[in-house]
């Protein structure tokens, strides 16, 4: 990815620049396939569901790990995450504070997941999950992305699908934006959740079908329909996938005069800021951003800060199809904890 943004090739059938980098997708793939078959992974004595994608770029991966949380918590357990920490600063694993913490220290995702539970940070989630357990009454672990990590054994991997984009020309990157082969992900992965509508949702579909794995659908609902609902906008996001926002926004009745789009995880300078800002006053529209951008505008510059106070931010939560799919896939995690714990194999 160029500047944190994925080629836009990636989300089309196979042109001249997927074709080029097939070399190095093969290599890439094999490298893969042989880490996904043969990693260590270490083995905790707490359930670990992990919510990954398929592909690089946002997939639903933290709204998703969010809902299951409070799946787990309605279950009586004591729920935590762990997570990369994507572009933060600081190395090491940590247990996130919110009012001590801010992106540099412990990434943007990371904060909005321990608004919700204790969450540990670490390019080791080994280490990060380590330290969790040592500083926190956790009992039930989940992992926002780290499928195709090998640190840590997982007892449920569910995978996060937006079906709009699906898994775009179906080819491993650099070529395209599979982070492995797609069957060789299938193999290793116990369900599919997918979210929303769209036709990005068919191949993989019918692969985790074929390989009788579990389907769920979900859908993320907005929580800020009141607030947007008939306004003129200057819509500007830095995530994966802006275009998903706007949608939302579409959606909501709000009329997108402006969009500006920026890399994931982006650093907003001041200059950006005061850009966006003059924009907004000249056509007379009301600024509006992703809880994601927001909380890196809250632990920003003051210029960040006083910024944020003028704008809208769309809050979403994702919201399962079925009732109970929330608890059918913690129950699923803890009888699979319970079969790595007491070594049972379920019967054939």
């Amino acid at each position: 990815m160029n500047g944190g943004r994925a080629p836009s090739f990636w989300w089309r059938d196979a042109s001249l620049a997927s074709d080029l980098l097939l070399p190095a997708a093969a290599l890439y793939g094999s490298l893969a396939r042989r880490n996904l078959a043969d990693g260590r992974r270490a083995a905790v004595d707490v359930p670990v569901l992990c919510v990954g994608n398929f592909t690089a770029g946002g997939g639903g991966k933290t709204p998703s790990a969010l809902a299951l949380a409070g799946a787990a918590a309605a279950l009586g357990r004591r729920p935590g995450f762990v997570s990369r920490g994507h572009g933060r600063r600081r190395r090491g694993a940590v247990v996130v504070e919110p009012d001590r913490h801010g992106v540099a220290d412990v990434g943007d995702e990371p904060l909005l997941l321990a608004a919700a539970a204790p969450t540990a940070v670490g390019a080791d989630r080994a280490a990060a999950l380590s330290r969790l357990l040592q500083d926190t009454d956790v009992d039930f672990v989940i992992m926002d992305d780290g499928f195709q990590s090998q640190r840590l054994a997982i007892d449920y991997a569910l995978i996060a699908l937006d079906a709009r984009r699906g898994i775009g020309n179906g080819r491993v990157i650099p070529a395209g934006p599979l982070r492995a082969p797609l069957l060789d992900q299938v193999r290793r992965a116990d369900a599919l959740l997918v979210i929303g509508e769209g036709e990005g949702r068919a191949k993989p579909l019918r692969a985790m079908a074929r390989a009788g794995r579990a389907i769920f659908e979900a859908r993320l609902v907005s929580r800020s329909r009141h607030i947007l609902i008939g306004e003129r906008l200057l819509a500007f996001a830095g995530i994966a996938d802006p275009q998903k926002f706007y949608a939302s926004l579409g959606e909501l009745g709000a009329e997108i005069v402006q969009t500006r789009d920026f890399p994931d995880h982006h650093a907003f300078t001041d200059a950006e800021l005061d850009a966006l800002t003059e924009t907004a006053a000249k056509e007379k529209l009301i600024l509006t951003t992703t809880r994601k951008d927001a909380v890196r505008l809250a632990t920003g510059s003051e210029t960040a800060r006083a910024f944020l106070r003028d704008c809208a931010v769309l809050d979403v939560a994702l919201e399962f199809a079925g009732d109970g799919d929330g608890r059918r896939i913690v129950e699923a995690t803890l009888a699979a904890f319970d079969r790595r714990r007491w070594r049972i194999v379920p019967a054939s």
